[in-house]
C-alpha cells in the first residue's frame, strides 16, 4: 500500500506558496500521492445534500474558494520531482471533452507522466448550470463518452469521434503522453453506475470512505464494495485483477480516539499503533492505495497533520 493526501484549494490552501510547501513537504516526506479536489464555479445556494460530511455541506461552500484542479497539477509538475499528482476527481461533463483532454495531456509531459486522471460526474446541478454545461440529468452518459474521447486522442494517431456530446475529425493530438498507454483513470463515485463505469474505463476504482448512503469506512465495508466491483467488471467480461483499488479516507487523522455512537472507534485515530493496524486492514481487503484528507484551518495545522501521519504510518509502514 502507498499514502496519498487530498486537499481542496481553499482556505489556506488556496495560496501558491502554501501549496508549494504542503506539496513539496509532502513528497520529501514520502507520499507517494497528492490529490487535489475540483470545482470551477460555487453556487451560492445548493438544493443538493453532499453526501461525504454530517452535515450535507460541501466544505467549501463558505468562501466559494476553489482553482482549477488540473492547472493546479500542472503547477505542482514544475515544483516536485516524484510524487504523483491525482485529480480528486474532475467533474468531467464540466469541461469539453478535447479541451479536458489537453490539459491532462500538457500536466502529464510537464510532470514527466506523473499524472493520475481522477474522474466523478458531479453532483451539483447549479454549478452546471453557470458552466452551460450538458443537462445535469445526462452527466452519467457524457461521463462516459468524453471518457471515450479522451482515450482516442491520447492513443490513436488520427483520433475522430461522433458522438452526441462530443465530435471531431481531420485533428492531429500531439503529442502523446508519457504515460503509456495514457495518464491512468481512477473512477470515483460509489453507486452502482460508478461501479459500472469503472469496470468499462477504470484502472482503478477511487471512492470516498463515507458516502452516507454507501459508506466505505470499514474494511468489511470496503470489501463488500470490492466484491460489488468484482461481479460488475466479471459481468462485462474484463479481469477484476486489472483494476487497481484506492480509498479517500475523508475524516482526518487523530492521535486522540473517536468513536461513533455504538462505541465503534474511527479508523485512523486512536494513534501510531491503531493507525498502523487499519491500514494494513485496509491493505489486507485490497487497497493498494489510501489518500488522507489532513487539511485544517492553517498551514501549520495541515502541515502538522501531514508530518504526524507520515512519521506514524507511512515511515513504519515501509
Amino acid at each position: 500500500m502507498d499514502f496519498g493526501l487530498h486537499f481542496g484549494t481553499r482556505g489556506c490552501l488556496a495560496s501558491r506558496d502554501n501549496i508549494l510547501t504542503m506539496a513539496q513537504q509532502a513528497e520529501a516526506q514520502g507520499y507517494a500521492i497528492v490529490g487535489v479536489a475540483d470545482h470551477l464555479i460555487v453556487p451560492t445556494q445548493t438544493a443538493v445534500r453532499y453526501a461525504y460530511t454530517d452535515s450535507g455541506v460541501w466544505p467549501g461552500a463558505d468562501t466559494g474558494e476553489c482553482l482549477d484542479a488540473i492547472a493546479t497539477l500542472a503547477f505542482l509538475a514544475g515544483c516536485t520531482q516524484r510524487i504523483k499528482l491525482l485529480t480528486s476527481v474532475i467533474v468531467v461533463p464540466q469541461r469539453p471533452a478535447v479541451l479536458a483532454a489537453k490539459l491532462f495531456l500538457t500536466a502529464d509531459v510537464l510532470s514527466g507522466g506523473r499524472v493520475i486522471a481522477g474522474v466523478g460526474t458531479g453532483w451539483m446541478p447549479e454549478e452546471f448550470a453557470a458552466l452551460g454545461a450538458p443537462p445535469f440529468e445526462e452527466r452519467g452518459a457524457v461521463t462516459d463518452e468524453f471518457l471515450t474521447a479522451w482515450k482516442a486522442l491520447w492513443t490513436e494517431q488520427t483520433p475522430a469521434m461522433a458522438g452526441r456530446y462530443t465530435a471531431f475529425d481531420n485533428v492531429m493530438f500531439e503529442p502523446k503522453p508519457v504515460s503509456k498507454p495514457h495518464p491512468p483513470i481512477w473512477v470515483g463515485g460509489e453507486s452502482a453506475p460508478a461501479l459500472r463505469r469503472t469496470a468499462a474505463f477504470g484502472d482503478a476504482w477511487y471512492p470516498v470512505s463515507n458516502n452516507a448512503r454507501i459508506p466505505l469506512n470499514t474494511p468489511a465495508l470496503m470489501k463488500t464494495g470490492i466484491d460489488r466491483l468484482h461481479r460488475a467488471a466479471e459481468k462485462i467480461g474484463r479481469d477484476p485483477g486489472e483494476i487497481d483499488i484506492a480509498l479517500v479516507y475523508f475524516r482526518p487523522p487523530s492521535t486522540a480516539a473517536k468513536y461513533d455512537a455504538e462505541g465503534n472507534r474511527q479508523m485512523f485515530t486512536g494513534g501510531a499503533a491503531a493507525m498502523l493496524d487499519d491500514a494494513a486492514a485496509f491493505a489486507a481487503v485490497g487497497v493498494k492505495h489510501l489518500i488522507v484528507y489532513v487539511q485544517a484551518a492553517t498551514l501549520a495545522e495541515t502541515l502538522e497533520a501531514q508530518q504526524r501521519f507520515a512519521e506514524d504510518v507511512i515511515r513504519k509502514a515501509r
